[in-house]
């Protein structure tokens, strides 16, 4: 998952003009330019704003969390939607929570964690629709800022686009792009942050393989970019710090497995030991090449996707399947080539692939050393998927789809909500 970092993207357009005349007139650069700026609010106003609002279109999904008869979807850097699935065929999106910088998410009982840009926000979702903050936790990710001067006494709320055109002369030594960072505006974007498996028991639901929050019966694990945090929620709506973990570099998911959490980086799986839940213990790690890398695991398997992209700075697009009977020295078992794999689930002998542009994938895997593809579902660039009991939930960059695959000779869609255009 990329950090909340904006990253200063200059896509312009060059135009050369030249004389059709005289040799002495002067020649001209023209740049065409999408800019956003940032709208500021107040941290008192951001805190003050998080409350159930009525339910909003979903333009850009990312992760989810299900629990009960509720599914939590991440709306990039912009909140939460509370979607009603007692009936998957027809899923009512209920409400939305307003929470700038959001990426991450969790729940436990009727307590919803999630981040706001740096810090941890925790909510009564006892009454989905009425949703109440009952703690805020400060500068839990440090890590999570923006790459250009920016007032940070306050809280980027959202992004006010500009398109512009500009024209020099030749000679000009100015650069445009270094004008408007100077003036706090981030010129062209990306989506800023990243943009989820088995967690636990009924109290705390289940998590995406894609997720950084993990919920192991009165703790809650944070995954940073460089290390983990711990909490103490004995009392879920006051979550109370335990301890600190320096992971390394390149940190990006965390799957809790019986008494143990497997952590997927850039570099490798690490496997740390929670059988002192406050103070998690290095157990072992399994390296591969600098990629992106979520993991899940069961029994004494560990299934790993390896992908290329901007951020992994890899060219792998694998899955690996990783013998963990010794957990201080995992052994690679297989390699299955993928096309870009992201979030994966299994449910008894299925696995649960998105590979990207390439669909969800669905895989008989009661012999990791043979696994073989029972269906490719076509989607556009598939992120996530939780399978668990017949149903899977699957993000995809056009909206969040169900499936029914309690017979995995007919897989039916039973419904879909969509991205708004």
């Amino acid at each position: 998952m990329k950090k909340v970092t904006s990253l200063l993207l200059l896509f312009p357009l060059i135009t050369l003009t030249l004389p059709v005349g005289c040799l002495k007139d002067t020649c001209t650069h023209t740049y065409s330019y999408t800019w956003f700026e940032p709208v500021y609010k107040t941290v008192a106003e951001v805190r003050a704003g998080i409350l159930s609002r009525p339910a909003a279109a979903i333009k850009a999904p990312g992760k989810l969390f299900m629990k009960g008869n509720y599914i939590f979807l991440n709306e990039l850097n912009k909140g939460v939607h509370i979607i009603d699935n007692t009936n998957p065929a027809t899923p009512i999106n209920k409400a939305f929570i307003e929470i700038p910088g959001n990426v991450d998410i969790a729940v436990k009982g009727n307590t919803l964690y999630a981040d706001l840009y740096t810090d941890l926000v925790v909510m009564d979702i006892s009454n989905p629709e009425n949703v109440k903050t009952k703690k805020f936790v400060d500068n839990i990710f440090p890590e999570r800022f923006y790459g250009f001067h920016y007032d940070r006494s306050k809280i980027i709320f959202e992004w006010k686009r500009h398109d512009t055109t500009i024209a020099q002369n030749c000679g000009t030594q100015d650069n445009p792009w270094t004008v408007f960072a100077n003036d706090g505006v981030m010129v062209a974007s990306e989506n800023i942050s990243g943009n989820k498996a088995f967690s636990g028991g009924s109290p705390t639901g289940i998590a995406g393989s894609m997720a950084r929050f993990a919920l192991v019966n009165n703790y809650l694990y944070t995954a940073g970019e460089a290390d983990l945090k711990t909490f103490d929620i004995s009392n879920p709506e006051n979550p109370v710090a335990a301890g600190n973990t320096r992971l390394g570099w390149g940190i990006e998911t965390i799957f809790p497995f019986k008494n143990h959490l497997f952590i997927g980086s850039k570099t490798g799986m690490l496997i740390y030991n929670i059988d002192n839940p406050a103070s998690p213990a290095a157990s072992g790690s399994f390296s591969h090449a600098r990629v992106c890398d979520p993991v899940i695991a069961e029994d004494d398997v560990a299934f790993v996707t390896l992908r290329d992209g901007s951020e992994c700075m890899g060219f792998l697009n694998e899955l690996n399947v990783v013998d963990i009977r010794n957990l201080a020295a995992p052994v690679l078992l297989k390699k299955y080539n993928m096309t870009n794999p992201h979030g994966l689930s299994k449910d008894g002998d299925y696995l649960f692939i998105c590979d990207g542009r390439d669909g969800l994938k669905i895989y008989n895997a009661a012999d990791v050393n043979n696994i073989h593809l029972i269906r490719r579902i076509a989607m556009p660039d598939t992120y996530d998927v939780i399978a668990w009991n017949g149903l899977a939930l699957v993000v995809a960059k056009d909206g969040l789809y169900q499936f029914d695959y309690s017979n995995i000779n007919n897989i039916r869609e039973l419904s879909k909500i969509s991205v708004a255009d």
